[in-house]
């Protein structure tokens, strides 16, 4: 049944009251949207030109990039535009667009998180069959899971914010629109509804953990000698430190009580901003052929 809002607008506070700190936090968060977005689609052009770029995992990685983009677009823009002004205000139905995409971009880039450390697995613990398991049809069926997964997950929770009514006052203590801040607005009680949204972003937080560390733990239990483990490390640690980007900052504001933490917002800075940004270097840094290819790609 839907829901009769008497809040056609939300007044945001943003990060900070200081207009000083807002003119510098303009500044620096513009070039850091600026590094992520060319970062990111760099990536998506190199794994496309490049031959020798072909295998699953810089498939998926160039998929990592492009979700990283339109999640990180989602609410950079408008809160880079924010910092110039005054008074931020965000309608009713573009807060709830906001929320949509920004949970079935995060969503999406924490499943796909999750098919990357099965193809490290299958790599270093299947070789033989490695061909077969990764194939491009298994790809490409992996990745629409992911999408749908996020969108499964990001759905859910539109779903169940939709439903509630919003009275007076309708300021959000936030830069953006998020499921906790929106909780704290709702005329009605959210105790059983929050209780749903935590066990919806819990269960694929518990789903994409379990494969994550379940991964981690085979491929150094398969590799008993300390040179191949060393080896394996290398080979995931990448993949690893993108993860724990991702997800620590994400756990920590989901998995707390509903009440909002002032430390939220600059949480959300890191994993909203910050991490779409590290992933790249991350990957480039640590990859011998991904940093060839971008030579060859320039000297073109």
């Amino acid at each position: 049944m839907a829901a009769t809002y008497n809040v056609t607008e939300f007044i945001l506070l943003g990060l900070s009251p200081n207009q000083e700190v807002q003119r510098v936090c303009f500044v620096i968060f513009l070039l850091l949207y600026m590094a992520m977005v060319l970062e990111n689609f760099l990536i998506v052009l190199t794994v496309m030109t490049s031959r020798s770029l072909g295998s699953p995992m810089y498939f998926l990685l160039s998929y990592l990039s492009s979700v990283e983009i339109c999640y990180s677009s989602t609410m950079t823009p408008k809160v880079i535009s924010d910092l110039l002004v005054e008074r931020k205000t965000i309608s009713l139905w573009c807060c709830m667009t906001e929320l949509f995409f920004m949970h079935f971009f995060g969503g999406t880039e924490m499943s796909l998180l999750t098919v990357m450390a099965y193809y490290q697995y299958v790599t270093i613990c299947k070789p033989l069959n490695y061909t077969t398991i990764m194939s491009q049809q298994v790809c490409m069926v992996l990745v629409g899971m992911a999408w749908a997964g996020g969108f499964m997950h990001s759905f859910a929770q539109i779903l169940l914010i939709f439903q509630l009514p919003f009275c007076d006052p309708d300021v959000i203590d936030h830069y953006f629109c998020d499921v906790l801040p929106l909780l704290e607005l709702s005329c009605s009680d959210t105790f059983f509804i929050g209780l749903l949204i935590v066990a919806n972003w819990g269960t694929l937080n518990v789903i994409s953990l379990s494969v994550l560390s379940t991964s981690y733990v085979v491929i150094l239990l398969h590799l008993r000698t300390p040179k191949g483990r060393r080896k394996a490390l290398s080979t995931c640690g990448a993949h690893f430190t993108v993860v724990a980007l991702f997800f620590v900052p994400c756990i920590f504001i989901y998995m707390h009580p509903s009440s909002t933490l002032s430390i939220d917002k600059h949480v959300t800075v890191f994993y909203g901003i910050l991490t779409p940004m590290l992933n790249p270097l991350i990957y480039i840094l640590r990859n011998e052929e991904v940093k060839a290819a971008m030579r060859k790609l320039f000297t073109l």
